[in-house]
């Protein structure tokens, strides 16, 4: 099935710089209704510049999370627009938007989802069996040196420590050479030595590799192993920051997260 898509807009990169590998534009997306009614994303803007590793954050409930599951294809916006390479997101249907997740993206979650009744290869290589694909040996073989899985191959995800299973979990997701990897807090639960060794591979597929990611993260340690940081608060982007590090992010944050100033009456 061919994906459906637009022209590019001559207003989305400047001329000669390399096309954006994602771009939302006014995203909305609102959850109930009358007093219940939440806005998770309230005009949200952001551009996803390709081979870098970009890192989404901001105060619990500034549609973080949202922004995430809306530009992976996961869930509707009520409005706005999606764009992954030249294909509208929000134009396909839902078999679209499926063939979409698994032809071209990448996804590793906080909770691993591995399947138990596989192999740590067998998980790995999932995608590409949906896909009736074949594996690239070469490419296999060098994720799993590079993320020192080659002694735990045979095994089942119950005999892997938390930070293996998390590496198997990063070694599928990049298996397809996916357009873009989307890592929903994907050190939440691993230790700070495995969490460190998790990101600073995700920097390197990125810089190395050329492989755009794009991370939610509630950590300034793990913020600052991106190229960029972009903060989102009330569900649009409050600003972003190049070559973070862990104060110019927690000074950032807090910022976001103080009240504002009441109005003098």
């Amino acid at each position: 099935m061919t994906l459906l898509t637009t022209p590019p807009s001559p207003t989305d990169a400047s001329p000669g710089a390399p096309a954006p590998a994602a771009l939302a534009r006014g995203l909305v997306k609102v959850y109930g209704r009358g007093s219940t009614e939440v806005r998770a994303l309230d005009g949200a803007d952001v551009t996803i510049p390709a081979g870098r590793l970009t890192a989404v954050m901001g105060p619990s409930g500034s549609g973080k999370s949202t922004l995430m599951h809306a530009m992976a294809g996961l869930d509707h916006v009520d409005e706005g627009s999606i764009r992954l390479g030249d294909t509208e997101v929000t134009a396909l249907s839902e078999r679209q938007r499926t063939l979409l997740r698994r032809e071209r993206l990448g996804f590793v979650f906080q909770a691993f989802n591995l399947v138990p009744s596989l192999t740590a290869e067998e998980n790995i290589t999932l995608p590409l069996r949906l896909a009736g694909r074949s594996a690239d040996r070469t490419w296999l073989a060098e994720l799993v040196a590079t993320l020192g899985l080659g002694d735990r191959l045979t095994h089942r995800p119950s005999e892997l420590s938390g930070g293996q299973q998390q590496r198997v979990a990063v070694a599928r997701a990049l298996v397809t050479r996916p357009e873009i990897v989307f890592a929903d807090e994907p050190t939440g639960n691993l230790d700070s030595r495995h969490g460190h060794a998790l990101l600073a591979f995700l920097q390197r597929a990125a810089r190395e590799l050329g492989q755009t990611v794009v991370m939610v993260t509630h950590d300034p340690t793990a913020a600052s192993f991106a190229d960029r940081v972009v903060f989102l608060a009330d569900g649009r982007v409050a600003g972003e920051l190049t070559d973070p590090t862990v104060p110019t992010v927690l000074a950032r944050m807090a910022g976001l997260e103080q009240p504002a100033p009441r109005a003098e009456v």
